[in-house]
């Protein structure tokens, strides 16, 4: 019964520190609003700015685009 109680209790703690992530929303200088599946990652490098979607696909924009990063 042990047994049970130990793995029920980590599958609980494992989706509570999943659910941690937030969601942000980009806005762009031409007035788009992008929804983001995490926090978008900035390249220096590149200038690029690295995000998920809500469909969960890897997209990047150019930061010279972007007016604002918000947490939701």
């Amino acid at each position: 019964m042990k047994k049970w109680g130990v793995l029920i209790s980590a599958v609980g703690l494992a989706c509570v520190v999943s659910g941690c992530s937030s969601d942000y929303v980009m806005a762009t200088k031409d007035g788009r609003m992008i929804l983001t599946d995490g926090k978008p990652e900035v390249d220096n490098d590149t200038g690029l700015v690295s995000y998920h979607d809500q469909q969960g696909n890897s997209v990047q924009i150019n930061r010279d685009e972007i007016s604002q990063i918000i947490e939701r």
